[in-house]
């Protein structure tokens, strides 16, 4: 007999560089839910062999250590100079970080003590990923605050943050494709509370998920 549960929800969080999705992504897994992080997939899928294969058959031995390993600031100083260059990693990761976490989507529903899922994703609409979703967050926080983060939490000079944003999707359109949205330019515990509301709305909501399809 097919079973009569619901299908438990997958929610895409995006933003800006340093808006706070990774802080409203924690809440989320407070409350019960699973967090997949496309970044700690595309990181550790740097240590493939595979991997590794087609990176060195395209930028050669200059992106390696003396360990063999991807020096990832080297990687990233290459990418993101370069639009084609930056399409080239990302044939080679974002296929595979999508298996891996439509893999992990699966397990999670699976699981008995998962209540929903949350991919943490920046690249999410970029590359396609928010077709795995259900709904999407987007955390509005302003410039301003954005690089204040990303200067004092990852070092970096306003051309890195600047660079890496061009590469992506805008803001705007980014903010129109969302189903809902978080102000992220208070404090944290506000950030959190704001998660606690939306949390039941879309774990529990009244009348079926509405805004998306369900993935495959």
């Amino acid at each position: 007999m097919p079973s009569t549960a619901p299908i438990k929800p997958v929610i895409g969080i995006i933003g800006g560089i340093g808006s706070g999705k990774t802080t409203v992504a924690d809440e989320f897994a407070n409350l019960g839910c699973a967090v997949i992080d496309a970044d700690a997939i595309g990181h550790k899928l740097l240590g493939s062999a595979e991997v590794q294969s087609e990176l060195r058959e395209r930028w050669g031995e200059a992106i390696f250590n003396a360990s063999g390993e991807v020096d990832r600031a080297i990687l990233a100083g290459i990418v993101f100079a370069s639009h084609d260059e930056l399409e080239a990693l990302n044939g080679i990761l974002h296929p595979r970080i999508r298996r891996e976490m439509a893999r992990e989507v699966g397990e999670a529903r699976a699981d008995d003590s998962v209540e929903a899922i949350v991919l943490d994703a920046a690249l999410l609409m970029e590359a396609g990923w928010d077709t795995l979703c259900n709904c999407v967050i987007f955390v509005d926080t302003p410039d301003n605050d954005r690089f204040q983060r990303v200067s004092e939490e990852r070092g970096w000079e306003r051309d890195d943050w600047s660079s890496r944003e061009k590469m992506q999707i805008s803001l705007d359109i980014k903010r129109s494709r969302c189903d809902y949205s978080i102000d992220g330019s208070s404090s944290v515990s506000h950030l959190r509370q704001q998660v606690r509301k939306l949390h039941p709305r879309i774990t529990h909501p009244a009348d079926g998920f509405g805004h998306r399809n369900m993935p495959e």
